[in-house]
């Protein structure tokens, strides 16, 4: 009986209809991960490491641990705006995470120290997610595009060029596929850092680790929504392609 109603279910729908509703369910995660990710960090903001040490203290520390003596932390504007930019190595702290002693900004800070060792060290996921990233912005802004031209050009050659324009909008999907790997990495080495060196204590590791993961989901749901998105297009382009 359940795999009579599965079947009914599917042909109430044709392919176009699945391909929205899967982006539709792949936008609605993406809301609840971001919302998740907000109370568990508004949740451990709220309590303090027993060390006292600062969100920059204890990136530093990361930092000290993989041997990176060349990276600064400094502060930046907004909220969970965190991030390591490897070109002028800088981690730069958001006003939630920047001279905060809360588990949670400890947690954040540490991750992104963690990105900064991943380049110290060559970490080969990083390497590969970086080379992507051009093509990837080629993709996502000529790929529809090009996929669109093709609509108009009858026969092979408009194929030919739909299919172009869709392999280069799926860098966009392999560009999240590769980001995932080099995330949970990030909050691997905070983590092990926090543990070895004592930066947070028992219950306070746990707490950042809620925190770690409740970031890590978003990268998770980003890369569903991506190859939503892309089963989208491809329906949409090549449904009722003919030759």
């Amino acid at each position: 009986m359940g795999q009579n109603f599965v079947n009914q279910l599917y042909g109430t729908f044709d392919s176009y209809t699945w391909a929205y509703i899967l982006v539709v369910i792949a936008f609605i995660a993406s809301l609840i991960a971001q919302a998740r990710v907000k109370y568990v960090y508004s949740r451990f903001d709220r309590v303090a490491s027993q060390r006292g040490l600062t969100a920059e203290q204890a990136a530093r520390a990361v930092l000290d641990y993989y041997q990176v003596y060349d990276v600064t932390v400094r502060p930046i504007a907004g909220k969970l705006t965190d991030n390591y930019n490897p070109r002028n190595k800088q981690i730069s702290l958001s006003e939630s995470t920047y001279g905060h002693s809360s588990i949670a900004a400890i947690g954040v800070a540490c991750h992104e120290a963690g990105h900064a060792a991943q380049h110290a060290t060559g970490y080969v996921p990083i390497k590969i997610r970086n080379a992507i990233i051009p093509v990837c912005n080629f993709g996502s802004r000529f790929g529809i595009p090009l996929a669109l031209v093709g609509m108009f050009i009858p026969n092979h050659t408009g194929t030919s060029l739909i299919l172009a324009g869709l392999a280069l909008y799926a860098f966009v999907a392999l560009f999240q596929f590769a980001t995932l790997p080099v995330e949970l990495n990030a909050s691997r080495r905070a983590l092990k850092v926090i543990g070895e060196t004592g930066l947070l204590d028992g219950r306070e590791k746990s707490g950042a680790r809620e925190v770690l993961i409740a970031a890590a989901m978003t990268y998770v749901v980003a890369v569903a929504a991506s190859l939503a998105d892309l089963f989208r297009m491809i329906i949409l382009f090549l449904g009722n392609r003919r030759e």
